[in-house]
């Protein structure tokens, strides 16, 4: 009789991840974790950057462009823009001696006051103009709060390269 060549007992093999490879490993995770901060902090620290520009170009949009058709209808409607004393206030009520001419609010204000620069302050008016002579200034003191430095924000046009600032 032929023997059968004899084998091996086959015991099923049993096979355990090392425990490397079960997850990231508490220096893996620190690692992750700094390199967040890293970039939370990197982002935080240019807000100011990113935005800082935006309230400029806010202010520069309302006394250029939004507050334009609101005055010219007042002027239409009165016969010339508000003087000096009435201020944009005029814009929502109608000023002592003109209200026969004043037909309506021109600008949407739910306090009852026009409206704040982006810093929260009021937009100064003058009529007749310093720097446009023949029409309104309207201008934003801009971040420093003070009117007249070289931050303000008007309706009148930005010097000529080499001129002073007035």
């Amino acid at each position: 009789m032929s023997s059968l060549p004899s084998f091996p007992a086959l015991r099923p093999r049993r096979s355990f991840p090392r425990a490397s490879a079960a997850g990231f490993t508490l220096l893996e995770i620190l690692v992750v974790i700094a390199i967040m901060a890293l970039l939370v902090g990197v982002a935080v620290s240019n807000i100011k950057g990113i935005f800082g520009n935006q309230q400029e170009t806010v202010a520069r949009m309302v006394v250029r462009e939004s507050m334009k058709p609101a005055l010219f209808s007042y002027k239409l409607d009165v016969g010339d823009y508000p003087s000096t004393a009435e201020g944009l206030q005029a814009l929502l009520t109608a000023p002592s001696g003109k209200a026969d001419r004043w037909r309506r609010k021109y600008i949407d204000s739910n306090t009852g006051k026009p409206p704040l620069d982006p810093w929260g302050r009021e937009y100064q008016y003058a009529y007749p103009g310093t720097k446009n002579k023949d029409d309104y200034d309207l201008w934003s003191m801009g971040p420093d709060g003070i009117s007249g430095t070289a931050d303000d924000i008007g309706n009148w046009p930005p010097p000529a390269e080499g001129d002073a600032q007035k």
